[in-house]
Formats: structure tokens, C-alpha cells, sequence
């Protein structure tokens, strides 16, 4: 399985962003709390499914809740992915 990186992780952002979601996709975003970003909690846990259902990994909502930056999901993932078979 491969790792997240920030170009992955935007396109997550991007499908779970709603119209309202004011972010500049061309910036440094890497330690930029999704709140700042527009993204609620709701979004993040979306967020957090599609990196789950993409990297096959379990992360329980204490973690997610947790997570809020780019750089925090990013570091969780890579810490925690199943090793490739």
C-alpha cells in the first residue's frame, strides 16, 4: 500500500469540500487547521472514511477528532497503514 501524501490528501479534501469551502487548493496547507479551511467536523470525519476505505486502515473518532491538520492525518496514516501483503 502506498503512503499519503499531500497531493492525495487534497484530492480527498477536494470531493468531501462544499461550495461554501474557501480554500486556496494552490497554497501551503500542510499545517493549516481544517477549521480555518472551512472544514467542520463533519467534513473531517468524511475525510477520515474515504482515507480509511483508500488505505484500508481503521481510525476510531477519538483519533479523528484529534487529527486537524493536514500534517496530523498525513503523519497518523503513514504511522498506521497495513503493511503491504
Amino acid at each position: 500500500m502506498s503512503t499519503l501524501d499531500m497531493p492525495r490528501l487534497k484530492e480527498i479534501m477536494r470531493a468531501t469540500a462544499d461550495e461554501d469551502t474557501d480554500v486556496d487548493w494552490e497554497g501551503d496547507l500542510l499545517d493549516q487547521p481544517f477549521t480555518d479551511m472551512g472544514f467542520d467536523s463533519l467534513a473531517v470525519l468524511e475525510i477520515a472514511t474515504s482515507i480509511q476505505q483508500r488505505f484500508g486502515l481503521v481510525m476510531p473518532d477519538e483519533v479523528v477528532a484529534e487529527l486537524t491538520t493536514p500534517r496530523s492525518v498525513i503523519d497518523y496514516v503513514n504511522a498506521h497503514r497495513p503493511a503491504t501483503a
